[in-house]
């Protein structure tokens, strides 16, 4: 009986679901930028939508790969170039931030 509920659930399908969980983490982000900026009254990009493009640019990577489409691949694996490189800044700066006030002197 189990193995009937769950005989639509083909390789494939289970792949589809990997790819649309991707793009709804990926698309995530700019509800997050949204919401964030209509509560500080400026357009501003927190940190979590770093996370979510991160997270979702992985995910997306992986069902780039599964496919094998070369174009969606190039265009995710370039983007996390970029979503680290901004989460390592901020949290460099915030380090930096955090040295300063503790009196420590910035390196």
């Amino acid at each position: 009986m189990l193995g009937q509920m769950f005989a639509w659930a083909t390789y494939e399908h289970m792949w589809l679901a990997i790819g649309f969980a991707g793009q709804t983490l990926f698309a995530s982000r700019f509800i997050i930028q949204w919401f964030k900026s209509e509560q500080e009254g400026r357009s501003i990009i927190p940190v979590a939508f770093w996370y979510c493009s991160l997270g979702g640019g992985v995910v997306l990577l992986a069902y780039a790969i599964y496919k094998r489409d070369p174009v969606f691949i190039a265009g995710q694996a370039g983007g996390l170039i970029v979503y680290s490189r901004n989460l390592y800044l901020i949290f460099r700066e915030r380090r930096q931030q955090h040295g300063a006030a503790a009196g420590h002197p910035q390196a």
